[in-house]
């Protein structure tokens, strides 16, 4: 009975046991109080897209207004193949969440076996008298007497004879988590997994800012396309008219000469911006886990450079440590080595196991069920860390230096994210007050054409005139449309570095399609202990 009274009070102690280690305390981000401090003016464009402090709209590819780069957006994440990636290493950190925690739990092990055994009559049993070489008799097995169960003889002084040995039992052992190892450990496990949910997070908000920007730039190229077009005609309308006043005697040969250079020109351009096209919508398909060109029927129409919303929400800059997942990774991380210095710190404490082990043991198997069969053992096991060669206390001093480049890192993280914000705010100001330039520019070019174009007809102009005009109207046209796409990816950056793009629930449902492995599948029953 003693026994059972020094396991008892091992396990009033465990349930009193402290856990070793620093207790994890949450960063300040020393974040700014407001984003508009010096960049958030409003601009006096004829894109006025200003920046506002309402709260930001988790699903912010919506204020395009583009019904197309919506359902893509709604495919990202049960097509993505990267985003599958991720989901399976999620599932890999949760198993693994799994089996450390097991080590909180007794373990169980049930054993039945049947053997045919020779033993050795100058071993350890000839030792203990198990036989006389003197007489034929055995001795009793199983403590149960002489003449009930006794080892074989072969005969007189020739040893024991081959038997069958029959057994059946369990054992169970326990390692009293006095110093809060295991918790600590657990604890490691879980801001793992936190980190695996918010890189996963993190890779589907890029992965939705870059099917928005390459769809942005794929509006662009084809925009830059029916510009260049609209050009190529005017130039074969251009060179058509100087080849009719070459044949009248109003134009000379060099006139003709310099139409129809200006026309190839501009048919040059053609085929680049047909490559960026082709290059553009694989690069959407690959995003979307297609072929090359699967997305070239859904895409090839050419549409509108989506345009940027009047105003563009902020949230508060409180906000951006919960909203931006690459900076909640960093926190989590940071939880996770905080918690690792905990786990090497008890393992300078010693460790207590309760054992024990109950049986039935017999060399016939009919007497295997018999009361005098049974065999057991209980007791705890102390181990007391001696000598370790330093290992110990390196693995500490690794730790620490762990922990605080998760804190560095942390830091980092946060600043990153700042400049990201200011930057992308600047960019974006500026690039609304460059485009009324640039529209004016067009404008003028444009009426210079048309006037270069009149000029020459009636013969009061030079064709020279006419190719300088048609070549500055084409370049103001090209950087109107550069400028126009950059305003709509800037903003899409903007939204990228607020931390927009992803729910506080992940889209689970839309990941386990029928096509999924079976990895991908995720249980929603409470983990078996086994």
């Amino acid at each position: 009975m003693n026994i059972f009274k020094y396991q008892i009070a091992a396990a009033t102690i465990l349930l009193a046991g402290c856990t070793v280690g620093p207790n994890f305390t949450k960063p300040d981000a020393k974040l700014p109080g407001n984003w508009c401090a010096s960049n958030c003016q409003a601009t006096k464009s004829s894109v006025p897209s200003a920046p506002t402090a309402a709260p930001i709209n988790a699903a912010w590819w919506t204020s395009f207004n583009d019904p197309e780069l919506v359902a893509l957006e709604q495919r990202v994440a049960s097509s993505n193949l990267d985003l599958k990636v991720a989901s399976l290493r999620l599932a890999e950190s949760r198993a693994e969440r799994s089996i450390t925690a097991a080590d909180e739990y007794p373990t169980v092990n049930g054993n039945v076996s049947a053997t045919r055994e020779q033993a050795s009559s100058n071993g350890v049993l000839g030792l203990a008298g198990a036989i006389d070489p003197a007489s034929s008799q055995g001795t009793a097995a199983n403590g149960t007497g002489a003449g009930v169960a006794a080892f074989p003889a072969k005969g007189k002084g020739s040893g024991i004879a081959p038997f069958n040995l029959f057994q059946a039992g369990f054992d169970a052992s326990w390692e009293l988590d006095l110093w809060g190892r295991v918790r600590r450990e657990v604890e490691a496990a879980d801001a793992s997994v936190t980190a695996q949910e918010d890189a996963r997070r993190d890779l589907l908000m890029s992965t939705m800012a870059e099917v928005a920007r390459d769809y942005i730039q794929l509006r662009g190229t084809q925009t830059d396309y029916a510009i260049t077009m609209d050009n190529l005609n005017a130039a074969k309308d251009i060179e058509r008219v100087t080849r009719e006043r070459k044949a009248n005697g109003l134009a000379s040969e060099l006139d003709v000469v310099q139409a129809a250079s200006q026309v190839s020109a501009e048919s040059a351009l053609l085929p680049s911006l047909t490559q960026q096209e082709d290059e553009t919508i694989n690069r959407l398909s690959f995003l979307l886990g297609e072929a090359p060109g699967a997305l070239r029927t859904e895409l090839e129409a050419t549409k509108p450079i989506p345009p940027v919303p009047p105003a563009v929400p902020l949230g508060i800059p409180s906000d951006l440590a919960r909203r931006r997942p690459d900076i909640r990774e960093a926190e989590a991380n940071l939880h996770q080595a905080t918690a690792e210095i905990g786990v090497a710190t008890a393992d300078f404490y010693p460790s207590i196991t309760l054992s024990g082990s109950a049986g039935l043991q017999a060399l016939q198997f009919s007497q295997l069920g018999n009361w005098g069969s049974r065999q057991f053992s209980f007791g705890p096991s102390l181990s007391l860390p001696i000598f370790e060669g330093g290992r110990l206390k390196a693995t500490l001093n690794l730790r620490k230096e762990q922990q605080q480049e998760a804190a560095i890192n942390y830091q980092r993280v946060v600043l990153s994210a700042w400049h990201d914000i200011d930057n992308a705010l600047t960019e974006y100001s500026s690039q609304q007050l460059s485009h009324d330039q640039l529209q004016a520019t067009v404008v003028d070019d444009q009426k210079a054409l048309k006037l270069a174009q009149t000029q020459y007809t009636a013969g009061t102009g030079s064709f020279l005139q006419v190719l300088d005009a048609e070549r500055s109207l084409l370049s103001a046209q090209q950087n109107l449309t550069d400028n126009t796409t950059q305003i709509s990816t800037t903003l899409v950056s903007l939204y990228k570095a607020l931390g927009g793009g992803w729910e506080s629930t992940y889209p689970e449902s839309t990941t386990a399609d029928s096509s999924s492995t079976p990895a991908q599948a995720q249980t929603s029953g409470k983990p078996s202990h086994a």
